[in-house]
C-alpha cells in the first residue's frame, strides 16, 4: 500500500547533468516511518527498468507542481505530471547521512560551476560502510539523550578558551564571536609540544581557533592541504582540545574509520572537524567557523567535477551558515588579496614581527662572481658549512630524481621519447635514459635533430645534488626527502636534508640554515600563477628555520624576492592584482573554458552573446576534434553565465543518447570548468 498524497522528493546519485535534479516519488506505506531527509533510498528508472540509488531530500503532503515525474522525462519533459506517482524501491538505511545544510551547499556550489549537486555530495559522504553504520545506530538507540556530550562542551566553554598570544587583542580572540571573515598572517616558527612532536605555529594557531569556537558551543571546521599538514594540526589539537572533540576527514583513512569519523560528526553537538579538502562539506553542528590553511596549494583544488576550490566552497558556506571564515598562511594568494581590498576581509598580522632573516643573494652589496656560473655561490656555501656545525641545513630544489631533463650534447635541444615526445631523465647515475611520460627506456638514443648520440644534464634533482653535497660536505649525514623519499620529521642532529618544495622534513629546532636553489628555474614556469606560487613555497620553506638561521635565496630579485626579504606577501599579491585587473585575468574576473566539438562550442557561444561584461578568448584547436574557448565574466554575471552553460551540457547530453537500434557512439562530451587556477 501506498499512503496517498506523501511525496518524496529524490537526487539520483548519477553523473548524468539531466538527471541533475528532484524526481518525485510515492512513499510506501511500509517506509513511511523511515523514509525521512537525508537518507539513503533507492528508486526505479524507466530505462531498462533501473534501479538507481539517491538521496532522499524532502517530503511533501503533495506532488510539487514543479517537479519532474519519476520515470525520466521524454521530449516534453517540463510538462506537469498528472499520473501515478512511483513508489520509492527502498530506503537502504535509517542513517539520516545528508544534513539539510550540506544538501544546500552542494547544490548552491554545484549551481556555481555548472555542475551536478551529486558529484559535490559524492565528496561530503563518504562510501556506506555497513558494520560501522549499524554499530553507529545501534549507539544512538541504546543512548537516544546525548545528555554526556553536550555536559562536555558547557565544560569546554567554561574551561578551555585560548589567549592568542601572538596577535593583537579584539583581533583573533573575538572572530567566533564576532562571526568574523579574516586574512590572517601565520607567525613563522616551530614549536615543540610536550609530547615530544614539532609543529608550525601556524597548527597551534587554528587549533586555538577551533577550541574557541568549542568553547562557544559550536562547532569548527579546519581545512589543511594534505597528511602532513593534518598530522600537524592534530597533535596540535591532542594538546590543546578535550578529548574525543575532534573528527578527522583523511582520505588516507581506512575507509571503516572515515565512515566512522563522518557519523560522528553527525552528532548534534559541537565538534572540531579537520582534513583535507573535502572536509569543508562536512557535516558541523551550529557552524562557528570554518579555517583554511596555505589555500594556495594546488592540493585545496578539487581534481573531480565540478572541479570546485575549498576556498571557494567555504567562501559558498560561510555566506550561507554566517559562521567566522579564516584564511591563515604564510603567504597570500592573489584570491585572498581581492577580498581584503574589496573590505570583505579583514587583514591581521602578528603582534610582533617576527619573520626569518632572509638573504637574497641577487640585494648582496658586494655580489659574488662566482655566483653568476655556479649553482650555489660561495657565501651560501660557508653559511651552510657554518651551520652544519650546529644542527640540520636545508637545501630545496626543485625537482625530483638525478636529472629530470636531458638534452643533446651537439646541439644542445631538448631530448624526447621517440615513443611519445615525453622529456628523457635520468633515474640514477649510471642508470638508462627513461622517458618522464611512459617510462620507456632510451638505450639507444639520438637526436631527432642533428642525430647525435651524447646527452647532457640540463636540471638537478634531489639524487644529483645529494652526490655532489656529499662531495662537497665528506663525512656529512646526506637525507633526501621528496615524493620517493617522504619524510615528515627530523632531529636536532646535523644533516644536509636535500629536498623538493613541500616534502621538507619538520626539524626539532628547526634548521640552522635554508638554502633555496633553483629560483630561476622556478619561475620560469609558464603559469600566471608562478610569482605567487614561488613566494608562497619559499615562505613555507623559511618558516621551518630556527631562530636567527639564515635563509638564503639564491638567483632570484625583484619584486618576489623583496616581498620574501620582508616578510611582506601582500606586496607580491596587490602588484599581481593590480596587473591582472589591467589584463582582465582572473580573480579580477571570474573564467571558464568551455570545450568540445567546434560546432558544441559555437553553440554555447551564441547563447552567451550580449551578456554584460563577457568577453571570449578564443576557441582553439586542443586535440582533434576538439576546441577549447575561455569565457570571462564579472562576478555579478556568474549565475546567469553558469545557468547558460549548464543548460549547454544538459543539451549535448541528451543529445548523446543512443537512438533506439543503432551502435551506441557517444560524441565527445562538452566540459565546462569555473575557475581553474592553472587556466592562463
Amino acid at each position: 500500500m501506498t499512503r496517498p498524497g506523501l511525496v518524496a522528493r529524490v537526487l539520483i546519485d548519477s553523473p548524468l547533468p539531466q538527471l541533475d535534479h528532484l524526481f518525485d516519488y510515492s512513499i510506501p506505506d511500509e517506509l513511511a516511518g523511515i523514509a525521512l531527509p537525508g537518507v539513503r533510498v533507492r528508486v526505479p528508472l524507466r530505462s531498462a527498468g533501473r534501479v538507481a540509488d539517491g538521496y532522499l531530500i524532502e517530503v511533501l503532503g503533495a506532488s510539487a507542481p514543479d517537479a519532474e515525474p519519476a520515470a525520466l522525462p521524454g521530449p516534453d519533459a517540463g510538462a506537469e505530471f498528472r499520473g501515478a506517482l512511483s513508489p520509492l524501491e527502498s530506503v537502504v538505511s535509517a542513517a539520516r547521512v545528508l544534513t539539510p545544510e550540506v544538501w544546500q551547499l552542494a547544490r548552491r556550489v554545484a549551481d556555481r560551476a555548472s555542475g551536478n549537486a551529486s558529484d559535490i555530495i559524492r565528496l561530503a559522504v563518504p562510501p556506506r560502510q555497513v558494520r560501522v553504520e549499524k554499530a553507529w545506530l545501534a549507539a544512538r538507540a541504546a543512548d537516544a539523550a546525548d545528555s554526556a556530550d553536550t555536559a562536555e562542551g558547557a565544560e569546554v566553554a567554561a574551561a578551555a578558551a585560548p589567549a592568542f598570544g601572538d596577535y593583537p587583542a579584539g583581533t583573533l580572540d573575538t572572530a567566533v564571536a564576532d562571526r568574523a571573515r579574516l586574512c590572517v598572517a601565520a607567525v613563522p616558527d616551530l614549536r615543540l609540544l610536550p609530547d615530544g612532536q614539532t609543529v608550525g605555529q601556524w597548527a597551534l594557531t587554528l587549533a586555538e581557533l577551533a577550541v574557541a569556537s568549542l568553547a562557544a558551543g559550536r562547532s569548527a571546521i579546519l581545512v589543511v592541504p594534505d597528511y602532513r599538514d593534518q598530522d600537524q594540526l592534530q597533535a596540535a589539537l591532542d594538546l590543546l582540545a578535550p578529548a574525543g572533540s575532534v573528527s578527522r576527514v583523511d582520505a588516507r583513512q581506512p575507509n571503516p574509520d572515515r565512515y566512522r569519523a563522518f557519523l560522528a560528526a553527525l552528532a548534534p553537538a559541537p565538534r572540531i572537524v579537520i582534513g583535507n579538502r573535502s572536509a569543508v562539506y562536512a557535516p558541523a553542528h551550529d557552524l562557528g567557523l570554518i579555517a583554511l590553511f596555505d589555500d594556495g596549494d594546488p592540493l585545496h583544488g578539487e581534481p573531480l567535477s565540478p572541479y570546485v576550490h575549498a576556498r571557494d566552497a567555504a567562501l559558498v558556506r560561510q555566506g550561507q551558515s554566517g559562521c567566522a571564515l579564516v584564511f591563515l598562511g604564510h603567504a597570500r594568494t592573489v584570491e585572498v588579496q581581492r577580498l581584503v581590498e574589496l573590505g570583505w576581509l579583514s587583514a591581521v598580522h602578528p603582534a610582533k614581527n617576527r619573520h626569518p632573516r632572509v638573504i637574497p643573494t641577487d640585494f648582496q652589496s658586494e655580489p659574488d662572481q662566482q655566483a653568476r656560473a655556479a649553482r650555489i655561490p660561495t657565501a651560501a656555501w660557508r653559511a651552510a658549512k657554518e651551520a652544519l656545525a650546529h644542527g640540520p641545513v636545508l637545501v630545496q630544489v626543485a625537482s625530483p630524481g638525478y636529472a629530470p631533463m636531458l638534452a643533446c650534447q651537439s646541439c644542445k635541444k631538448a631530448a624526447r621519447c621517440t615513443t611519445c615526445q615525453g622529456p628523457l631523465a635520468l633515474a640514477a647515475k649510471n642508470s638508462t635514459p627513461s622517458c618522464r611520460w611512459c617510462g620507456a627506456l632510451a638505450a639507444n638514443w639520438s637526436c631527432t635533430h642533428c642525430d647525435g648520440r651524447a646527452l647532457r644534464v640540463v636540471t638537478l634533482g634531489t639524487g644529483r645534488t645529494a652526490e655532489e653535497l656529499g662531495r662537497a660536505f665528506p663525512g656529512a649525514l646526506i637525507i633526501v626527502a621528496d615524493g620517493d623519499h617522504p619524510l615528515q620529521h627530523l632531529g636536532p642532529e646535523p644533516a644536509l636534508v636535500i629536498a623538493t618544495r613541500g616534502a621538507e622534513p619538520i626539524p626539532t629546532g628547526g634548521y640552522r640554515a635554508i638554502l633555496l636553489l633553483d629560483g630561476e628555474r622556478m619561475l620560469a614556469r609558464e603559469s600566471l600563477r608562478v610569482g605567487e606560487d614561488c613566494l608562497r613555497w619559499w615562505s613555507n620553506a623559511a618558516a621551518l628555520a630556527a631562530p636567527g638561521a639564515a635563509v638564503i635565496l639564491v638567483g632570484v630579485g625583484g619584486l618576489v624576492a623583496r616581498a620574501l626579504n620582508s616578510w611582506q606577501p601582500e606586496m607580491l599579491a596587490a602588484s599581481e592584482l593590480a596587473d591582472r585587473r589591467q589584463l582582465r585575468f582572473p580573480p579580477a574576473v571570474r573564467a571558464a573554458s568551455v570545450t568540445g566539438t567546434d560546432a558544441d562550442v559555437a553553440a554555447v557561444l551564441a547563447d552567451l552573446a550580449g551578456m554584460d561584461g563577457v568577453d571570449v578568448l578564443g576557441p582553439v584547436t586542443t586535440e582533434e576534434p576538439l576546441v577549447r574557448a575561455i569565457v570571462r565574466l564579472p562576478y555579478a554575471s556568474g549565475d546567469e553565465v553558469a545557468r547558460a552553460l549548464k543548460a549547454a551540457i544538459v543539451r549535448n547530453a541528451a543529445r548523446r543518447r543512443r537512438p533506439k537500434g543503432a551502435a551506441f557512439r557517444p560524441a565527445p562530451t562538452l566540459k565546462v570548468r569555473f575557475d581553474d587556477p592553472e587556466l592562463l
